[in-house]
């Protein structure tokens, strides 16, 4: 059977030669243009600014004969296959581009998009929408755990990262599924997780439904859902501001503040005694107390919240810890 591509458009690019092109697209690419030749300028309609979309394209320069390589051109990565590399060089140089479109005009065919990696008057050979985290045909992170779950985790991980809860593989996240939990595995750095950071563990027994070794802090975790039905999501954060005015303050409401918001939210939180992490006193004494409080701060260790999803569980953690700043911020100022 005869194989024919057409060409439906092509890159306008800085790009001019090779030495330019960084070796994998991101953020250090420039932004580009595509030009959809007219004969399929109707195919562009239902694109719209915004939308991540896959470009596949045809990289003239490769070598159809090179079956072989090393991982961006560093030759102190091991050789491998191409099937094996995003190469240009193999049997047919097609390229795989996942960009975001920053602009379209179906009436002239001009697609701006960031950032594509390719040589400027490269030929574009399709243009296929990124499938949304719903999608069906997105790769699940392991036994029972979906790509939709894996992502909200990543999700609220990254977020909690960039918040400061969260430094090096301290702390944990689970979400609640059926008789099962998704946990994020034991040395996982959340702000970055990635395939084989989580584990599915029965909440009956503990026991782990798939590869990877579960936190340390599980057996929390099952303690929480199995006290709380409403706990959907756990979050176990280590907030530097909150262990910080813990240290200086010894009352049980160390943070009493003279602020409106202040009374609503530390109403939602206990202080509990130090007990040793990843001990069976601490997750039956953190499991009890998700009974009454949905914010539960371990002296000397860190803060654990419960809502009806991550972003709830999550958003009471950085309500406490943005109290707890202002605190240290004041000076020590308190509710009179």
């Amino acid at each position: 059977m005869d194989l024919v591509l057409v060409p439906i458009g092509h890159v306008h690019s800085s790009l001019k030669n090779l030495a330019d092109c960084p070796k994998q697209g991101g953020a250090d690419a420039p932004m580009a243009r595509i030009e959809v030749v007219p004969e399929y300028l109707s195919a562009l309609r239902g694109l719209a600014a915004g939308q991540e979309v896959e470009v596949l394209t045809w990289l003239h320069l490769g070598r159809r004969d090179r079956l072989s390589g090393r991982a961006q051109g560093n030759p102190d990565n091991p050789l491998q296959g191409v099937f094996a590399l995003r190469s240009p060089h193999r049997p047919n140089p097609i390229g795989l581009h996942r960009v975001r479109i920053m602009g379209v005009n179906p009436d002239t065919g001009v697609l701006d998009v960031f950032a594509l990696e390719v040589l400027d008057q490269t030929v574009v050979l399709d243009i296929k929408p990124v499938l949304g985290r719903d999608g069906p045909h997105i790769a699940p992170w392991g036994p029972r755990i979906s790509a939709r779950e894996a992502l909200q985790l990543q999700e609220i991980g990254e977020r909690a990262w960039q918040r400061g809860l969260f430094s090096g593989a301290n702390g944990n996240l689970s979400l609640r599924q059926g008789e099962a939990m998704i946990i994020t595995v034991s040395g996982s750095a959340k702000g970055r997780l990635r395939p084989g950071d989580l584990v599915a563990v029965d909440l009956a027994s503990g026991s782990a439904l798939g590869p990877g070794r579960a936190s340390t802090e599980a057996a929390l975790h099952r303690a929480v859902y199995a006290a709380q039905p409403k706990a959907q999501a756990v979050v176990h954060v280590h907030p530097p501001h909150l262990l910080a005015l813990s240290l200086s303050r010894t009352d049980s409401d160390f943070l009493a503040l003279p602020l409106f918001e202040a009374r609503h939210w530390i109403k939602q939180m206990i202080r509990l005694p130090a007990n040793a992490p990843g001990s069976k006193e601490l997750a039956s004494q953190v499991g009890r107390a998700s009974m009454g409080y949905p914010a539960l701060f371990m002296e000397s260790h860190g803060l654990v919240c419960w809502g009806r999803d991550l972003g709830e569980a999550l958003a009471l953690a950085e309500e406490l810890e943005g109290l707890a700043r202002i605190a240290c911020l004041s000076g020590g100022r308190r509710t009179e």
